[in-house]
């Protein structure tokens, strides 16, 4: 019987086993890891560390030393997390290459009787799998791209749609970020370029390619995350459709109230944001946004940005790379509180 599996194998019955167990250690852990795996480190950081300065010496004196912390480092994950565990416990084990980190662990939950697989190739392989998954998946699936001037609610509505029942795939939930110079989340940082690509591998494999999947408008970049170039071609391609959202704007500031009212306590962080449009806008506009802000007249500043930077631009943007908005569906929505959001997304599932 063999003991390893490949990555193709692994994919193929993910929901099988009773755990992933990647034994990077944590700050490769931190950067992108297989979803839902857990971190049982043989290395830890500064060990690591240790154990690759010393190799390039003396190789012999390097596996000495890593063996006694590897061992000690797995004799400790298998006091504190495997008690309880049945015989029948099924892990995929992997590491970075899948050589002998996941190795290691892999022999030992294999001699306790546990029915422990390694990945082949470990995680290089999954990275492998996960780039060429995002350049195929998004060609499958019908999508539908909530378009709107900035402030007419086309997250909140694609939360609705995900409320009744509809497919949705939230891109700036997945980058922490909002989407544009002042997009970027108070309490929550970006993640890395791979774990977005990880999580969104993710959410694609989820979706189910016989129903539409409802999407926002995005450009290619969400804060310091890139959009796979595939996704994107595929939502601006021949079977994305499009639905232009309509608000007045007397509502559409009142959601970037809400939306961006932590800025209300540090306006040098909101004018520190606006300095990145000085080059686009001219440093006299910039300035007299940044003294509204500090003024405190937020009404004020949101309603300038909205009819002076963002509709011209995005309007002129969304138009040169959606050609379905000139056939797009328009949907009136008067405000963004849940009960109209509510009826719209029951209207554009109906429709």
């Amino acid at each position: 019987m063999s003991y390893t599996t490949t990555i193709t194998e692994a994919v193929a019955e993910l929901d099988r086993y009773d755990a992933i167990i990647d034994v990077r250690s944590p700050a490769e852990f931190a950067e992108d890891h297989m979803p839902g795996a857990l971190n049982w480190p043989v290395l830890d950081d500064q060990e690591r560390h240790d154990v690759g300065l010393l190799y390039a010496s003396s190789p012999f004196e390097a596996r000495k030393l890593g063996s006694a912390l590897v061992a000690r480092n797995i004799a400790r994950h298998i006091e504190a997390s495997t008690s309880g565990l049945p015989k029948t416990w099924r892990p995929l084990v992997y590491c970075w290459r899948g050589g002998q980190r996941s190795g290691s662990m892999h022999w030992f939950l294999g001699q306790i009787g546990f029915r422990s697989r390694q990945l082949t190739g470990g995680y290089k392989a999954y990275r492998a799998r996960v780039r060429d998954d995002l350049a195929a998946l998004p060609a499958g699936f019908s999508w539908q791209v909530l378009c709107g001037r900035t402030g007419s609610g086309k997250t909140r509505l694609l939360h609705a749609l995900a409320l009744e029942g509809a497919q949705v795939l939230d891109l700036e939930a997945l980058a922490a970020h909002r989407g544009s110079v002042l997009g970027a989340l108070p309490d929550a940082p970006q993640p890395s370029q791979k774990a977005f690509d990880s999580q969104l591998w993710a959410a694609l494999r989820a979706l189910d390619p016989a129903r539409p999947v409802f999407v926002e408008s995005e450009s290619r970049k969400i804060g310091r995350i890139a959009v796979p170039e595939a996704l994107l071609a595929a939502m601006r391609g021949e079977r994305g459709l499009c639905i232009w959202i309509e608000m007045p704007e007397a509502a559409r500031v009142e959601l970037l109230l809400q939306d961006y009212g932590h800025f209300g306590t540090d306006p040098d962080t909101f004018c520190s944001a606006l300095d990145g449009l000085v080059e686009l806008r001219g440093h006299a506009r910039v300035a007299a946004w940044q003294a509204q802000a500090r003024s405190g007249d937020w009404a004020g500043v949101f309603a300038a940005l909205m009819r002076e930077h963002y509709d011209p631009g995005y309007e002129r943007s969304l138009r040169g790379h959606f050609p379905a908005l000139a056939r797009a569906r328009h949907l009136p929505v008067d405000s963004a509180d849940a009960r109209t959001l509510k009826a719209a997304a029951q209207a554009l599932l109906q429709g």
